[in-house]
């Protein structure tokens, strides 16, 4: 499918929408489900995302060759987990996948005991994983401004070590919630931690994960694209009811209640889920996404889409996603009048947009290898005609997204 045609309906919605599992906790469970020597029975409603299935499919396989497509959590994880197993094995992936920096994962990896050396570009896979061979190094550092999958790579393996590991966050930490989701699984293993923030230090003694059943919940990176149809809806009564998400969530995507809620979404908790109603928005609102990255694009979109001006706070990781996503967005949005200008270099953006006319041609957009442009851009088919091309990019994160979009939106392939 190369592109796909969105029509909008001349009459609300009230719809219930099934959403995917995390693939967040999925890949998390995954991986400490592996350390405790269990098998898939012990997880529930794995994520159907393309990366939770190659991790699926790699942890089963005993090849010399991991290849993890485009999936970044997926070659994170899989590095420390085959390099704290001693596997010897190549990690590679996509063109772009090799362009996204890894070095301060090995480097650390490194210090613990890993033999890993660069197939190509220092810095960044393919890599070969050699062996490992303990270092007696119970200390460690680590930069928290780059990627947290980083230091959860390295927290769900520290229990496995002789003398477990104390870990050290240098400088600022980005997606902290996700931290602390990593940590909360590990909990629910049989791993105890000692975290104190205010010294931003972790500890971990040397234990053994216990295995237990786990149950993913509901992906609330992927609820984000349904608050913006609500958001985005031409009809006061238009609602919908997401299900499977919980009310106390680990999930740092569940900031998008907060920031919907200014934008013109109301939340109500259902007891199976969330009920998403209309209510009225603000024309100005400043949000730091540094603990919630991947809620930008979606934010974007809607603020350009309801002319609310948008300062937008801790979005430099998105320039180091499956594309440049700051690039992507500033490409896009001009298609719908709207601005995204750097006012800080890499560290505030200022989104204004003219309020919108109707506009005589189509636009199309593109979705640069990204499942994220794709699911942020479609919500403005409820305003008007638009195309988005290679729509199957989706697959990554929520392959069933445009069969669930027919419920709100016309489509044509």
């Amino acid at each position: 499918m190369s592109q796909i045609r969105l029509f909008p309906r001349k009459k609300s919605f009230q719809e219930i929408i099934p959403l995917p599992a995390s693939k967040s906790e999925s890949n998390r469970a995954l991986i400490i489900n592996a350390l405790a020597g269990g098998d898939l029975s012990n997880l529930s409603n794995l994520a159907e995302a393309r990366d939770t299935q190659t991790m699926i499919r790699l942890l089963s396989e005993n090849g010399e060759v991991a290849d993890v497509l485009d999936a970044g959590t997926t070659m994170r994880f899989l590095t420390a987990y085959y390099a704290i197993k001693g596997q010897p094995k190549k990690m590679t992936g996509t063109p772009r996948m090799c362009e996204r920096p890894i070095g301060i994962l090995v480097d650390a990896l490194r210090t613990l005991g890993a033999d890993i050396s660069y197939l190509n570009q220092e810095g960044y896979p393919p890599m070969q994983l050699n062996g490992f061979t303990y270092a007696g190094n119970r200390q460690l550092s680590i930069r928290g401004d780059v990627s947290s999958q980083f230091i959860s790579a390295i927290l769900m393996l520290a229990p496995s070590l002789p003398d477990g590991l104390e870990l050290t966050i240098r400088g600022s930490l980005g997606s902290k919630p996700y931290i602390e989701m990593t940590l909360a699984q590990m909990r629910h293993f049989g791993i105890q931690a000692e975290v104190d923030w205010n010294r931003a230090m972790i500890n971990i003694p040397p234990q053994k994960y216990q295995v237990h059943p786990f149950a993913v919940e509901s992906d609330w990176s992927g609820a984000s694209y349904w608050y913006s149809m609500v958001a985005l809806s031409p009809f006061e009564d238009s609602s919908l009811e997401l299900l499977g998400l919980k009310e106390n969530s680990l999930q740092g995507d569940s900031a998008i209640q907060h920031i919907m809620a200014e934008m013109g979404v109301k939340s109500t908790y259902t007891g199976r889920g969330f009920l998403l109603t209309k209510i009225n928005a603000k024309s100005s609102l400043t949000w730091d996404f540094t603990d919630c990255p991947d809620l930008a694009q979606t934010i974007c979109v809607v603020a350009a889409a309801k002319n609310i001006h948008l300062t937008l706070l801790g979005i430099e990781s998105l320039k180091v996603k499956e594309t440049d996503r700051v690039f992507a967005l500033q490409q896009e949005l001009r298609k719908i009048g709207a601005q995204l200008v750097e006012v800080e270099s890499c560290l505030r953006y200022e989104l204004t947009s003219s309020k919108r006319a109707e506009s005589k041609s189509v636009p199309e957009f593109e979705t640069y290898d990204d499942h994220r442009m794709a699911m942020a851009f479609a919500p403005l088919g409820l305003l008007q005609e638009i195309v988005i091309h290679e729509p199957g990019v989706v697959a990554k994160s929520y392959p069933s997204f445009w069969s669930h979009v027919d419920k709100i939106l016309d489509s044509k392939q």
